[in-house]
């Protein structure tokens, strides 16, 4: 394996045969329940993940002929700017290797090669999903170009073993992901404009559901009424998109930040600059903004003061809806 990161990132060429230029959005956490630990180490839970328009590129260009090759070769090299490809791994545990190795070993030893380069827009340890959108995009990349034919299913049952929001990334859609996340539905949900609040710093999946534990596991009530709230044509109404500050819930926010109190203090600055709705993102520690359809953006100010509280400029995007 190799990885090497420029300040810029070089323009691609056409992509040759064999070769794929995808797409890998990140996601939001628009609630999140922790039920409780499981036997196996992980965490029950119950959360409505949205794909963005906030993405990494993934090129691929990858190649198998059992009777060409004798084994698996696979290389990844990271494109993009220093900031945003900080902290990515290039060994094994980066989740693009581990979705390789996994869909070969799924459909009973691929020979051939796959070669990545991934350019990095999502900040790494965000709770934005980035390591498992790669993934995902990896697999549905490889299901092509090595000619697999894998259905949904299987995909989403490989992707389950990579990482935890994999199956929800490989949907493409709105799903409310149950178990460890490994369990889909999809979910009618209206698309939403966003103001998302990354942070200089990252919190690892780990460290937020152990802080959770050390603090008592606090479990927020049934999420049917944000679900509600949040269905396509529900939002038309100002009113009913007001009611979704009290109802979006993250269990891992308060345990987060009571570790890091910038993420609660950018939450009540975006409060006070009149999105909506915060929420902090998966484990953390993104805090994202709904913003009511009349706000194209932040005024000025209040852009530089959540700047200088997260150390990063704030991003606007759009949620997928359904």
């Amino acid at each position: 394996m190799t990885g090497s990161a420029g300040e810029q990132a070089t323009p691609a060429p056409p992509a040759p045969s064999h070769t794929l230029d995808v797409p890998a959005p990140a996601k939001v956490n628009l609630f999140l329940r922790v039920l409780g630990p499981r036997d196996d180490g992980y965490h029950e839970l119950e959360t409505l993940v949205a794909p963005v328009g906030l993405a990494d590129r993934l090129r691929v260009h990858a190649f198998s002929d059992a009777e060409v090759f004798r084994s698996l070769s696979v290389t990844l090299e990271l494109a993009g700017s220093r900031r945003d490809a900080a902290g990515v791994p290039l060994d094994e545990s980066n989740l693009v290797l581990r979705a390789a190795a996994a869909l070969s070993e799924a459909a009973g030893g691929v020979r051939g090669f796959a070669e990545f380069v991934l350019e990095k827009r999502v900040p790494v340890s965000a709770g934005l999903g980035g390591g498992s959108g790669d993934a995902a995009a990896a697999l549905r990349a490889l299901n092509t170009l090595w000619n697999l034919d894998l259905g949904d299913e299987e995909l989403a049952r490989v992707g389950s073993a990579v990482g935890s929001d994999v199956p929800a990334l490989l949907a493409g859609h709105p799903v409310v992901a149950r178990g460890r996340g490994e369990r889909i539905d999809a979910a009618a949900v209206a698309g939403l404009a966003l103001v998302l609040v990354t942070f200089s710093f990252g919190v690892s999946t780990a460290d937020a559901f152990g802080w959770w534990d050390e603090d008592g596991g606090q479990t927020g009530p049934d999420p049917a009424g944000a679900l509600a709230a949040l269905r396509p044509g529900a939002l038309r109404d100002g009113g009913d998109l007001a009611s979704l500050a009290t109802l979006l819930r993250n269990d891992l926010e308060k345990p987060v930040a009571g570790r890091h109190p910038a993420v609660r203090e950018v939450k009540e600055r975006l409060r006070h600059a009149g999105v909506a709705a915060a929420i902090m993102s998966g484990s953390g520690p993104t805090v994202v903004g709904i913003r009511s359809p009349d706000m194209r953006r932040l005024d000025a100010q209040a852009e530089r003061d959540l700047e200088r509280i997260a150390g990063r400029p704030v991003l606007y995007v759009d949620s997928e809806g359904s």
